[in-house]
């Protein structure tokens, strides 16, 4: 029997969420979360492969939790709950990389015909995706990947993250040195940047800023890894 896809159900109101658990509990690995941060976990532990966002949520809402899916997880669909006078709701929505909209109140049957769209063409994203494979002079940094030749950071939307001249032979560095410990006289002897002042933590700093640029969680870091007492290690699977 071949694995369910995984939807995830995003609304503040508790009996929207335990009638949406029930409708597609036989059609899918349905999860639902109360608030954007709950669903930020859920992304965090188990990706989803569609996720159905109420737009007007208290705290953080909808449009926020779908741009921030849009950057960190493009391959996930996003369906948008907006209320049917919104129309704003809707275009901003759109704009911000969401595949679809429907407007409350819902059609249950209506919600599931647009969810199956929605999963239609993010396994046919998933499927050209695989079948392009990374050109060889691009490293993967986590969800980045870092052009050799070109000197650029790409995003795993494809969109280039601006980086200095310093930052691209540090990454060069980690990138040709993978799941290897190095030391702060290392990096800086391979970078060849014998100007820069170990002693004052500029390495450290800088790392810092990459982390910011290619981590899902700067402050846990996943990618650029620090060993204490040791120095640092870019973690390649």
């Amino acid at each position: 029997m071949p694995e369910l896809h995984t939807l995830l159900f995003v609304d503040d109101e508790q009996e929207l969420r335990d009638i949406a658990l029930e409708y597609f509990k036989t059609q899918y690995n349905v999860k639902a979360a109360e608030s954007a941060e709950a669903a930020r976990q859920v992304f965090q532990t188990s990706p989803p492969h569609v996720a159905i966002l109420d737009v007007r949520m208290p705290g953080e809402d909808g449009l926020s939790l779908a741009r921030w899916i849009r950057e960190n997880y493009p391959h996930t669909g996003i369906v948008m709950l907006t209320t049917a006078a919104e129309v704003v709701d809707r275009i901003i929505g759109l704009e911000l990389g969401a595949d679809d909209y429907i407007a409350k109140p819902f059609d249950l049957r209506e919600l599931s015909a647009r969810v199956k769209s929605v999963l239609r063409r993010v396994c046919a994203r998933a499927e050209a995706n695989q079948q392009t494979p990374i050109p060889p002079h691009r490293v993967k940094l986590g969800q980045c990947e870092l052009d050799l030749r070109e000197h650029r950071l790409y995003g795993q939307n494809g969109s280039e993250i601006a980086i200095t001249s310093m930052e691209f032979d540090l990454l060069k560095v980690f990138a040709e040195h993978p799941n290897k410990v190095m030391n702060r006289d290392q990096i800086m002897e391979l970078a060849c940047h014998r100007d820069w002042e170990v002693y004052d933590r500029s390495i450290d700093l800088r790392v810092m800023r990459l982390r910011r640029k290619i981590e899902i969680d700067p402050d846990k870091p996943e990618v650029l890894k620090t060993v204490r007492g040791a120095g640092y290690m870019f973690l390649q699977p």
